[in-house]
């Protein structure tokens, strides 16, 4: 049996800052890699990325997400840096182009239709396809899934389920060729996601707070969110 990993390469984050590379985006052999770097698992890294260089669906997606990824930059003249240009709508937008795709199912929040439609609106635009479905399609009060009247978000009153496995089997029945969620809640999109049969990108991750803007608690931690490294988070 074999031993457990314990991968950890947010600590390279010391190496980024004193040399402005790690081992893994630096030209092989130039910068030494930890004990713990997975970079030293070259059979496994080299069997995964054998999948990338086959002739199946999933190699292409590999290669059309990494000709995203550069185009969505711009050189300077001198070729010394280099600046995004494209939003993540934009990104998603040209890979659904360069993939082919015509049908893009979108997973949506009931809270974030608004955006949902303009989304729709702008991949409408561009010729493609959409389909959308509210997470809380069919309207079953959440009592149904077991839980106490005391854990819905009003206790006594009607209060739709999220129904994610739904959401996505009405994408897979329109045939979408690829679905972007919209802000659905964090367990949901996990559901959606392992049931989708279409490729599934996240547009909006939902956090109520910030504006749907999670990573904003990272930048925050010297201030306000300190707290999630002072005291464990009560979640009864």
């Amino acid at each position: 049996m074999s031993s457990k990993k314990n991968y950890q390469c947010h600590r390279c984050l010391g190496v980024w800052e004193k040399t402005g590379r790690t081992s893994c985006s630096a030209p092989p052999g130039k910068i030494k890699a930890p004990a713990d770097c997975p970079g030293q698992q070259q059979e496994l890294i080299h069997e995964c990325f054998d999948q990338y260089c086959d002739d199946t669906e999933q190699a292409r997606l590999a290669q059309v997400a990494a000709r995203v990824e550069g185009l969505c930059y711009q050189s300077d003249s001198d070729e010394q840096s280099v600046h995004p240009r494209w939003t993540r709508v934009e990104d998603t937008i040209a890979l659904a182009k360069l993939m082919g795709y015509q049908t893009i199912g979108i997973a949506t929040c009931l809270g974030l239709l608004a955006e949902t439609r303009q989304l729709s609106e702008i991949l409408e635009a561009q010729g493609f396809d959409v389909v959308s479905v509210c997470c809380k399609a069919g309207g079953i009060d959440k009592i149904k899934l077991g839980i106490e009247e005391q854990d819905k978000v009003r206790p006594g009153h009607y209060e739709a389920a999220c129904n994610p496995i739904a959401q996505a089997a009405f994408l897979n029945e329109s045939k979408t060729d690829m679905n972007i969620i919209v802000g659905l809640c964090v367990g949901h999109d996990m559901l959606f996601n392992l049931h989708s049969k279409a490729p599934v990108t996240t547009l909006v991750a939902k956090d109520r707070v910030t504006g749907h803007n999670p990573v904003s608690v990272l930048y925050g931690q010297n201030f306000y969110y300190k707290r999630l490294k002072k005291s464990p988070l009560k979640v009864d």
